[in-house]
């Protein structure tokens, strides 16, 4: 068995369809385009989205603001959904995912500042709201900034 004795399995490739051959085949004189019209000629080919010359659909529906191509979209965590983890702990995303805090990591993670910590832990995170930061340092934790 080699790559040059390959074939398809029996029955599951079909012969072309000979159009324009003759009045007996059955696919003679219009070769199945039907009468006149655009779709009828040879070399017909419309691009994506065209309508018949109606304005396309891409373009008729309004297209408004301001789309900023760089933008990151952050996973956010507050502070008090923190308070599951033992004093002492390192709290990653990965710790989160595990622990069913969130449940993907998009362009990183974010703590916010709803509620309050009351262990020290020390938290890595992609960002910190300010609060955050103050709030986990209060308690004796540590806020360090992952890079992404």
């Amino acid at each position: 068995m080699g790559l040059h004795n390959l074939r398809p399995a029996k029955g599951s490739t079909h012969s072309r369809k000979r159009v324009g051959r003759g009045p007996g085949s059955g696919l003679g004189k219009t070769s199945g385009r039907g009468e006149k019209g655009q779709k009828s000629r040879s070399g017909f080919s419309h691009k994506d989205g065209f309508e018949g010359g109606q304005m396309p659909l891409h373009r008729r529906v309004p297209k408004r603001g301001f789309h900023n191509r760089n933008h990151k979209e952050y996973t956010e965590v507050n502070l008090d959904r923190l308070e599951i983890f033992e004093t002492g702990t390192i709290v990653t995303p990965d710790v989160l995912l595990k622990r069913g805090l969130i449940k993907k990591v998009r362009d990183g993670v974010k703590i916010l500042a709803g509620g309050d910590v009351t262990k020290a832990l020390t938290v890595r995170a992609h960002r910190f709201s300010a609060k955050a930061q103050e709030r986990i340092a209060a308690q004796g934790g540590k806020a360090e900034i992952l890079e992404r």
